[in-house]
């Protein structure tokens, strides 16, 4: 009996786990269908970046709480979890016109790096 209730409550758990990430993701998702829609065209090179690279197109490493200079950007204009396609367009757009690199002048912009066909955050990890 002791088993048998460990286990059940290791499964409530686990679906509450889920239940709250749920939103998360949700939201990620909408990031991503966002960028895709306003850069991504099938048969280019950063098709197949992005398809590659998935989540870190914006993020590094195995935490989605790490972010790469892209996913920085992307956050430093969006309030968390927002969900509004209009609001995450502009910021796209807003992070598009911002330098890939302030501390060098020269550097391209995200926008020229996505028109490179290069993933805006370097290469995936």
């Amino acid at each position: 009996m002791k088993r048998w209730c460990r286990g059940v409550g290791l499964v409530a758990l686990g679906l509450g786990m889920v239940a709250v990430n749920g939103g998360e993701a949700f939201a990620r998702k909408q990031y991503d269908e966002a960028f895709k829609a306003a850069y991504v065209k099938e048969g280019t090179p950063l098709a197949a970046a992005v398809a590659e690279a998935k989540c870190n197109v914006c993020h590094v490493g195995k935490s989605k709480k790490d972010r790469n200079v892209y996913g920085q950007a992307i956050g430093g204009k969006l309030e968390k979890n927002t969900k509004d396609a209009d609001t995450i367009r502009k910021a796209l757009d807003a992070v598009a016109a911002m330098s890939s690199d302030p501390a060098n002048p020269g550097a391209p912009t995200f926008g020229d790096l996505i028109a490179e066909g290069k993933l805006p955050g370097g290469a995936a990890n």
